[in-house]
């Protein structure tokens, strides 16, 4: 049961960072970097190790998602059309 869960947070991580590069709208992009960042975190704490999952949550899931938002806020949000 433990293997299966641990499969589904992996696979949740790899579609994760696959959405995030792909999608056009900057603002969905760093929505879905904050989740995978998030799962990441989940993924430390899952294997006891709760220092890097700290560090990982405050500084991937807190500080850069809002500082990608600032950026955001400062540029356009959507990719141009070629």
């Amino acid at each position: 049961m433990i293997m299966i869960v641990d499969l589904v947070m992996l696979l949740l991580v790899i579609i994760l960072a696959i959405a995030s590069i792909t999608v056009k709208d900057l603002l969905e992009s760093t929505v879905l970097f904050a989740g995978f960042s998030f799962m990441m975190a989940v993924i430390w704490v899952s294997m006891n190790s709760v220092d890097v999952a700290f560090t990982e949550a405050a500084v991937g899931a807190g500080v850069s998602t809002i500082l990608l938002v600032a950026a955001i806020a400062c540029t356009k949000r959507y990719e141009e059309e070629k």
